[in-house]
């Protein structure tokens, strides 16, 4: 093929090209790799570890149902189950093996945690922290029988983990263009334009399905009518299995490279026993809550802020071939068309 007798414009088109797609750096291992972070190797890897790292904080509210399939040879041993409605009538008719389902819910307000989150490969999230909430207990009712609570509110301490899955990010957004351009040919410089265009463009959004698990404290759900005169109130309703599990979809949105606002919704299951007036019997109680909360999350700056008397980059630049950022945390540090602010 004699390449002299191609038009100048081609040749320039498959040159441009070529840097193009040397610059592309969709992981970016090639650019930690050329902009050490610190004088030191053991420095440059602790700040590339260190970004890896963020804390979060955030609250909401939550609905919650308690439920049971109640059965007792001695409903007396629980003052709080009573029917509806004063009729003469046929008397409960339960078993073992044919129990009263009975269920009940009410708010939670607030709840809130508190964490950390650890960032691996862009793919999975792990992370863990402390968690408090505050709810009502409700009746649970049953036909035309009702079971009361006779502690009003409760309050729940818990410690957690989770492991998150990221379903769609700016990556998986790239990986999905190549996909949907993935009919038109090479040489259509038009198109392959477009593609370069729309896989550079800031995508701030990212979605996770997450799983959570963790241990319950419980605290301040006690029975006011067992209470002693030397002592606290005795607590009837306890947490039978103080390991919980939960399910649910955080949405997060990016500020700048190191802050982010979320949004998770999701369902955590837990068991709890309910005691008889004299603790003779207990009844298995099923609590599911249904949650809402928003949160800030920060990641740790592994670049350092530049302090070079007399530099005025805002961008992340070099000294001395070391990089250094020349903005805070809550502005983008390499900004594009339209976030100058």
């Amino acid at each position: 093929m004699d390449f002299k007798k191609l038009p100048l414009s081609l040749i320039l088109c498959f040159a441009f090209s070529a840097v193009f797609a040397q610059d592309e750096d969709i992981f970016g291992i090639s650019q930690k790799g050329k902009n050490p972070k610190s004088e030191s190797g053991l420095g440059n890897i602790t700040r590339n570890v260190l970004e890896m790292f963020s804390v979060e904080l955030s609250g909401g509210g939550a609905y919650q149902e308690f439920g049971t399939s109640f059965y007792s040879a001695n409903t007396s041993l629980y003052p709080s189950f009573y029917r509806f409605q004063n009729l003469d009538g046929d008397p409960l008719d339960i078993s073992e093996e044919n129990p009263l389902d009975m269920k009940g819910g009410d708010w939670v307000f607030p709840n809130w945690n508190g964490g950390v989150r650890i960032n691996l490969f862009n793919l999975l999230t792990v992370g863990g922290g402390f968690g408090q909430e505050w709810g009502n207990l409700a009746p649970m009712q049953g036909g035309d029988y009702q079971f009361d609570f006779e502690g009003a509110t409760y309050q729940v301490n818990k410690l957690y983990g989770t492991v998150g899955l990221v379903l769609y990010d700016a990556n998986r957004r790239r990986a999905f263009l190549n996909w949907r351009y993935r009919n038109y040919s090479s040489s259509n410089m038009y198109m392959q334009s477009e593609l370069r265009q729309r896989a550079r463009q800031n995508y701030p959004w990212r979605f996770i399905f997450e799983a959570e698990f963790g241990k319950l404290n419980l605290k301040k759900a006690y029975d006011q009518a067992l209470v002693s005169s030397s002592g606290p109130y005795v607590p009837r309703l306890a947490v039978s299995d103080k390991n919980y599990y939960g399910l649910g979809l955080r949405i997060e949105r990016d500020f700048s490279e190191y802050t982010k606002m979320f949004v998770k919704g999701g369902a955590d299951f837990r068991k709890f026993t309910y005691a008889a007036s004299d603790f003779s019997e207990f009844q298995n109680l099923d609590q599911q809550v249904y949650a809402m909360q928003v949160g800030l999350a920060v990641r740790f700056p592994g670049t350092k802020r530049c302090k070079i008397a007399g530099c005025g980059v805002v961008m992340k630049h070099m000294h001395n071939g070391i990089e250094y950022r020349g903005s805070g945390i809550f502005n983008f540090q390499d900004r594009k068309v339209g976030q100058w602010y």
